[in-house]
């Protein structure tokens, strides 16, 4: 399956009083989302806060995207976990929504399982879930790294159609994109590596900065495949600062924090996560000014 270039890992709104998922919102985030840039949508991943969503709040906002967006883009919905059982009955739910074209599963977090206990993992998904799975590999917040000989044998298994790369380690995914079928796809979880994903082989990116400069990277990803790497190379400078600015603080904090200033309002992260300070907010906001 191809969901694109530019997918955005979507913020999950919340009510600004009661803190609780708001339908409202999400309904303004998805069409602004659309209209400036984004491919597809990943829905309750870790920047929508998913260790802070309950069960029945991650089934609220998986409905209200699919409505919002009314088929214009593809919905990817975030439904690992580190217990196999419980991923495999929560994919099977969210197929029972309709809309939903992929699902995102990550590995197995805190359990640390080893390379066969993660290829068993999700094997056992793959083969009970009804929607194509997309890997989503990130060992600075599981705690282990999915190696690239066991990424590679993981795309031979039928429903398991492309990974979300944010190891961070270029020699690897290059390993990974260079040893697997074309029909398997490969994309950035970091947005300041974007473009070095694609040099190598990468499909595209799912971005936390897309929230707020979704034109510019769909602009950067398109410059490259039309084989302008000038003008791709000049608006990967241009995004850096801000790409930086929003990891400055655990994310999603600043993104939201810029959502909320442009008048896309998403409301707060949730505890733990904490509000920027009032040098965090002025350096992110001179940074986004100047691009």
């Amino acid at each position: 399956m191809d969901f694109g270039k530019v997918i955005t890992a979507m913020v999950t709104p919340f009510h600004p009083e009661k803190n609780k998922v708001c339908k409202k919102r999400i309904d303004k985030l998805v069409h602004f989302l659309i209209e400036n840039g984004s491919d597809a949508l990943v829905v309750g991943g870790t920047t929508g806060e998913s260790p802070t969503l309950s069960h029945d709040e991650k089934i609220k906002l998986f409905k209200q995207t699919v409505s919002s967006a009314s088929g214009r883009v593809k919905i990817i919905a975030g439904a690992g976990s580190n217990n196999t059982a419980e991923t495999i009955a929560f994919t099977k739910e969210i197929a029972e929504i309709g809309g939903i074209d992929a699902v995102l599963i990550v590995t197995p977090y805190y359990n640390k399982p080893n390379q066969s206990g993660i290829y068993a993992h999700f094997k056992a998904v793959a083969e009970e879930s009804p929607l194509p799975v997309i890997i989503y590999n990130i060992p600075g917040r599981t705690g282990v790294n999915i190696e690239p000989e066991t990424m590679i044998e993981l795309a031979k298994l039928e429903n398991i159609v492309s990974v979300k790369e944010s190891s961070g380690n270029l020699d690897n995914i290059t390993k990974i994109i260079t040893e697997t079928d074309d029909d398997f796809t490969v994309y950035s979880g970091d947005d300041s590596l974007t473009l070095p994903i694609l040099s190598v082989g990468g499909h595209g990116v799912i971005s936390v900065a897309s929230h707020v400069a979704g034109k510019q990277m769909a602009e950067m990803v398109q410059a490259y495949q039309d084989g302008n790497i000038q003008k791709a190379a000049q608006i990967h400078q241009q995004l850096l600062p801000l790409v930086q600015a929003l990891f400055s603080a655990p994310n999603p904090t600043p993104v939201k924090y810029l959502l909320n200033k442009i008048g896309i309002e998403v409301g707060e992260a949730r505890l733990p996560l904490i509000g920027l300070t009032a040098e965090q907010s002025e350096k992110l906001q001179a940074v986004y000014d100047k691009l």
